[in-house]
């Protein structure tokens, strides 16, 4: 199959077209299933086993930080820009080679964890559950930046709709695959069986193009203060005086969502839903309805441009979370209550896909080719990092406050986020300039 599609704007192939014609987008499908593997086993799966461990409600909030790592995975990106992985750079090139390098410290992990017991060694859970978030956000990091290297500009929407694609089914297979074999088999065959699950994310990371800026080393090498200095310094110049509030709005745009999601499953928990439940809910019947979301968001860029569209998810995603707090007042397990549970979360994963679709995009465009890794990494750690914090304070939140009014909350949290997100296309809007624009095509 061919690398490269027809240029132009008027050539962009539908999404289908695009999958058998050019085999990136099958590798992104590869890939974004492998990256969505890891992250909801090192806490938001793994919530539901502490929860039965009987962890305290507010400790449990505070392990919501064993995520930690992919808030901070901006610190050791640039190092994955620059330099290839020892043994693997040379016989699958820089990006490839890393890519795999961290599949198998993921597979590794999910061991770990897989031989825990968070009721007796809590410790033990905690160790393994942050290697395995150092890993998964390791991972991230370079398929990101294979993503943004190897398609141009105008080509990463299809590319972010692939790989929002995968990361829906690889979520799909932590989520309800990884509960499902818990309530048949254990926790710790569920997790070994999650190990298992990484090797199509390998084999795609093997049959992927590498990218032909990353296929030779270059010259010279900066030195470890232009290695970190650099790509900040090339996106501040480019994003001019418009720096401050474009960082500041990635910063708060997930914010509520990241709170919210930290106490999704043990609310759900303390309607007294079983794992099965959550995750027929959670993954089989929210799978198509976010795939809905992905390629409706998709449609709208395409349609309205991309900050509109953002702004749009902004007022969607931070709204859904009041049928979160409709749920928690009214939910119960038992008769009709199981389709207002099912309704609720629907509802929730649709606005949180259109969202993340979006966002994906908006960042890839502020990122460049030279700095692909280091700068997208940098941003999604600043839209990870202040929700993060907050969501180590949730557990606290609703001893106090109670999960309805905690969701209430988080909802009000995009209010001033959807604002900002109102002045930045404002302005953008007479200014006749995109946030790529300077960027690297």
């Amino acid at each position: 199959m061919s690398d490269a599609l027809p240029s132009g704007a008027d050539a962009l192939p539908s999404p289908l077209r695009a999958l058998v014609s050019d085999r990136r987008f099958g590798a992104m499908l590869g890939l974004g299933f492998s990256s969505g593997i890891p992250f909801l086993l090192v806490y938001v799966t793994q919530s539901a086993w502490l929860s039965e461990a009987k962890v305290p409600i507010g400790i449990l909030g505070l392990l919501s930080e064993m995520t930690l790592a992919y808030k901070f995975k901006f610190v050791w990106a640039p190092f994955l820009d620059r330099y290839d992985p020892p043994g693997l750079g040379r016989l699958l090139g820089r990006r490839r080679g890393w890519i795999v390098l961290s599949q198998a410290a993921v597979m590794l992990t999910l061991g770990g964890v897989a031989l825990g017991d968070p009721a007796h060694w809590l410790a033990w859970t905690i160790a393994f559950s942050m290697a395995l978030g150092f890993a998964g956000a390791t991972q991230d990091v370079v398929i990101d930046g294979w993503r943004i290297t190897v398609a141009p500009v105008r080509l990463q929407a299809l590319m972010s709709s692939w790989a929002e694609v995968g990361w829906r089914i690889g979520n799909l297979v932590a989520g309800a695959g990884a509960l499902y074999l818990a309530d048949a088999f254990g926790w710790r065959a569920a997790y070994l069986g999650m190990a298992g699950a990484m090797a199509p994310g390998v084999v795609a990371a093997l049959l992927a193009p590498e990218p032909p800026v990353d296929r030779s080393a270059p010259a010279t090498r900066p030195g470890l203060a232009a290695t970190f200095a650099d790509p900040i310094r090339d996106l501040w110049r480019r994003l001019g005086p418009m720096a401050v509030p474009t960082l500041l709005l990635v910063a708060g745009f997930r914010m509520p969502g990241y709170v919210s999601s930290a106490m999704a499953v043990p609310l759900f928990k303390s309607l007294h839903y079983s794992n099965s439940d959550i995750a027929t809910v959670t993954k089989l019947f929210g799978f198509p309805v976010a795939l809905g979301g992905t390629f409706l968001a998709t449609a709208v860029v395409k349609r309205l441009g991309l900050m509109p569209t953002l702004f749009l998810g902004t007022i969607f995603a931070s709204a859904s979370h009041l049928a979160l707090a409709y749920l928690a007042a009214h939910g119960d397990h038992g008769g009709g209550e199981f389709w207002l549970f099912a309704l609720t979360v629907s509802t929730d994963d649709f606005a949180y896909a259109f969202a993340s679709i979006v966002l994906i995009t908006y960042m890839s465009s502020l990122s460049v080719t030279d700095y692909a890794a280091s700068q997208y990494a940098l941003l999604t750690s600043l839209c990870a990092l202040p929700g993060s914090v907050l969501a180590g304070t949730s557990g606290f939140a609703i001893e106090r406050l109670g999960f309805a009014s905690f969701f209430v909350g988080t909802s009000l949290i995009g209010a001033p986020v959807a604002l900002l997100c109102w002045y930045v296309w404002s302005v953008q809007g007479r200014s006749g300039r995109g946030p790529a624009a300077g960027a690297a095509a």
